[in-house]
């Protein structure tokens, strides 16, 4: 870096820190992106061009830095040169009409199919409140509704004959979702149990599925803190009641489900969302090619 490009850096920093109150951590940002722009292209802030800003972010990315990262690198870049061009050191700022690299949108967390056995198997005390969490459990993974969902279900919402519930999604949509045989198996029991609990409570509990010790309705919180619970318990670490609905959605693609179907039965208004479980399974996919395949790694 030649010294009029850390003389300007060094006059931007300051600013930041004494007129906008950055914080070190934000100071620290800014050095960092800045030293390895101006490290890489040994030029003063007047030559810099957009085809230099262009091939740097490039280089990051080509290299493997994750786009967060990118990110804050190029708005590092761009402060600075704003900086100038509002302090008459530059005409333009020439790191404006880079494109940002767009954030990669997180893949969402699931079970394999022995974690998931392991989870709804994990209550197994006898007694109202475990034989109910067990029945939510095995629900969540049954069906894959979610948790406002299965919080707003109400008796007259499950038909076990026909092995059907009635759920109401996003923006009050209903839809029909399919009851596994083991989901059934555990409501069962749970009807049982919450009516002996009824009696012992000498009054009425409303219409809710799944009540609590007062007889109340379910909140969301509860049902997250059953699955934190338990999956803590069963698997030694903490996912949330989404991660079940995720490990369904999953499972269903690994076992050849259209994706179509998959969207129904999630609710989902878009295909599009629903489609980043085609990324899960091509995880898995190369996961068991990796495993399993003779010709997967090469050999000495």
């Amino acid at each position: 870096m030649n010294e009029r490009s850390a003389e300007l850096i060094r006059k931007f920093l300051r600013r930041m820190e004494v007129e906008k109150g950055a914080s070190a951590h934000t100071i620290r940002a800014y050095r960092q992106g800045l030293h390895a722009f101006f490290n890489e292209w040994d030029i003063s802030p007047e030559e810099v061009t957009l085809s230099e800003v262009r091939a740097f972010v490039a280089s990051l990315i080509g290299g493997g830095m994750k786009k967060v990262s990118v990110l804050r690198m190029l708005s590092s870049l761009r402060s600075f040169f704003k900086y100038l061009n509002r302090e008459g050191y530059l005409k333009a700022n020439p790191a404006k009409l880079v494109p940002s690299p767009k954030a990669g949108k997180k893949l969402p967390r699931f079970l394999e199919m022995e974690e998931a056995r392991s989870l709804v198997e994990a209550p197994r005390e006898t007694g109202f409140q475990s034989v109910r969490d067990r029945a939510i459990l095995e629900l969540l993974y049954s069906s894959g509704l979610r948790v406002s969902e299965l919080t707003a279900l109400d008796l007259d919402d499950l038909n076990l004959r026909e092995g059907m519930l009635k759920a109401e999604g996003k923006g009050k949509k209903e839809r029909l979702v399919p009851i596994g045989g083991k989901a059934i198996e555990a409501i069962r029991v749970y009807l049982l149990e919450r009516l002996l609990f009824k009696r012992s409570l000498k009054r009425e509990m409303g219409a809710a599925l799944f009540v609590n010790r007062s007889g109340a309705r379910l909140t969301e919180r509860t049902v997250r803190r059953v699955v934190v619970k338990y999956s803590g318990l069963a698997l030694g670490k903490r996912i949330s009641p989404h991660a079940v609905r995720h490990t369904f959605a999953t499972h269903l693609l690994q076992s050849g489900a259209d994706l179509r179907v998959i969207q129904e039965l999630l609710g989902h208004s878009s295909l599009s969302t629903t489609q980043r479980y085609t990324h899960l399974d091509l995880a898995h996919l190369m996961d068991v090619y990796d495993k399993f395949h003779p010709m997967a790694k090469d050999e000495d």
